[in-house]
Parts: structure tokens; C-alpha cells; sequence
């Protein structure tokens, strides 16, 4: 028996769909650490989870782009008496436009946050999650599924989300931990900005609610589905590459992307934060 009580950890847990999977599984019960740079946005919502829910969620303030991030938040877990039952990795975010044009910089920093520090935390906790037959849940995207020209460096970041998490599924199955990949379409969240993406909303074929998302996440990953796709639109997407030939999948999804703020003289570039 351990002498640490389970947690849920969380990161990217400041706002979007982060923020709405801290919500579901506080609400079905699980103690929640919170995890993300805004201490402001993260203390509103640990108060607000407080009054409505079985525990109040810990907050700790953390930036996944350091590479010390990870060491720093077990240090904290364990400060705290807390070891890790589910790990839920959240945080991540996408640039628009050609790779050649975007600053190379802000793109290896994407990859550091979607990729290391993804695979670093999956496998941090491994043993107490095998303890408490907890489970990992990573946030890919039905961009894993496809080339990315227009976002060919997020795309790609996806792709290595989806294969490690399937992977890491089967290998962990003997030991009775789940590992879900988490695969949504589009939903209207901060990441849009962050990524440069205006242009019109996509049709209600393909968004989802950062709500919904959440819950067909935490349903799949307590049902110990290897991979959800929430919407019947994002599946068939996620199918139509094995179907269609390559060239015609990807001038598709570079039309797609060029509907998503392009100008005359080339792609929108990320306005400054």
C-alpha cells in the first residue's frame, strides 16, 4: 500500500479543453493536480471545482517548454504526498503557415511541448500507475492522421502522439494500465490564436465543444479504449487516408489550411503574444 494518496495530473489545464477534462474528472470523483503557466486562471477554477465536486484540485504553476518542467512537478507531487494514478497530457499548440516562413525557433518549442514533454511525462509514473490501475491519456488530434502542409510541423508533432500512445497501449496492457489517444477535430479554443488561424468556424460536421471532447476522453479512457475520435465527421477524415491517394490528401488539406487566414501575399503569420 502506498503511502501517497492518487492524483489526477492535468497539464494545459488553464483554459480549453484542459480545462474541461480537469472539470470531468473532478466531477467523477478524482482528487485533480492542475498543471499550467496561469495561476490566476488555474486558482478560479480549483475554487470553483472546490465547491461542486469531492476535492478541491491542487494547482501547480509549471512551464512545459523548460526542460526541468517535469522534475519540478514530481518534486511538487511529492512534496505534497501526492503519486500520480492518471496522467492526462493536455498542453500543446499549433503555428499556421509554411514551415519554411515560420520562425524555426517557435517551431522547435512546439515540438518540445507536444513531443518531449508529452513522452516524458507518460513515462515518469509508470510504476504507480501501474500501483493504482490508473491510466495515460494524451490529447493527439485527427491531424495525426494526415500531412500538414500549411501546419506541417504541428501535424507531424500529432502523428508521434498517436503512434507512441498506441504503442505505449499495447505494452502497458498486461499490466492493466490504460492508454488512451485522444484524436478531436477541430474545437474553438485559445488555440486557435495562439496558432494565427482565423478564417470562418469549421461546419458543425467536424467541431466539437472542448466539453465534449472531454467527456468522450474520459469515457474512452475509462472504457480502456486505445483511441477516440469524437464525431462521426473526424472519423470518417481519419479514415479517408487509407483510402485516397496521397498527392490528392495532401492539396486537400493544404486548400484546407489557406481557408483558415491566408492573404494575398501569402500565409497569416501568428500575431505576437
Amino acid at each position: 500500500m502506498s503511502i501517497f494518496k492518487p492524483v489526477t495530473v492535468v497539464t494545459g489545464a488553464s483554459a480549453g479543453i484542459g480545462e474541461a477534462l480537469a472539470r470531468v474528472f473532478a466531477r467523477n470523483g478524482h482528487e485533480v493536480a492542475l498543471v499550467a503557466r496561469r495561476e490566476k486562471e488555474m486558482i478560479l477554477l480549483s475554487n470553483e471545482l472546490a465547491a461542486a465536486c469531492k476535492h478541491k484540485p491542487h494547482v501547480i504553476v509549471a512551464d512545459l517548454l523548460r526542460t526541468d518542467a517535469p522534475a519540478r512537478i514530481a518534486h511538487e507531487l511529492l512534496g505534497r504526498g501526492l503519486e500520480p494514478a492518471f496522467v492526462i497530457n493536455n498542453a500543446g499548440f499549433g503555428l499556421h503557415g509554411h514551415a519554411a516562413e515560420l520562425d524555426r525557433a517557435e517551431q522547435i518549442a512546439m515540438l518540445d511541448l507536444n513531443v518531449r514533454a508529452l513522452t516524458d511525462l507518460s513515462l515518469r509514473w509508470i510504476d504507480g500507475i501501474v500501483k493504482h490501475k490508473g491510466g495515460i491519456l494524451n490529447v493527439a488530434s485527427v491531424a495525426g492522421f494526415l500531412p500538414g502542409p500549411g501546419m506541417a510541423v504541428y501535424y507531424a508533432s500529432k502523428s508521434y502522439v498517436l503512434s507512441f500512445t498506441e504503442a505505449l497501449a499495447r505494452e502497458l496492457e498486461p499490466k492493466g494500465v490504460r492508454v488512451t489517444a485522444l484524436c478531436p477535430g477541430p474545437v474553438q479554443t485559445e488555440f486557435q490564436t495562439r496558432a494565427g488561424i482565423s478564417g470562418k468556424p469549421t461546419g458543425r460536421l467536424l467541431a466539437r465543444t472542448a466539453e465534449e471532447v472531454a467527456q468522450a476522453g474520459y469515457d474512452g479512457l475509462m472504457a480502456g479504449k486505445r483511441l477516440v475520435i469524437p464525431g462521426f465527421g473526424n472519423r470518417v477524415v481519419s479514415f479517408l487516408p487509407r483510402l485516397l491517394p496521397r498527392g490528392m490528401v495532401l492539396r486537400s488539406i493544404e486548400r484546407y489550411q489557406r481557408g483558415r487566414g491566408i492573404r494575398p501575399d501569402g500565409w497569416k503569420r501568428r500575431p505576437k503574444p
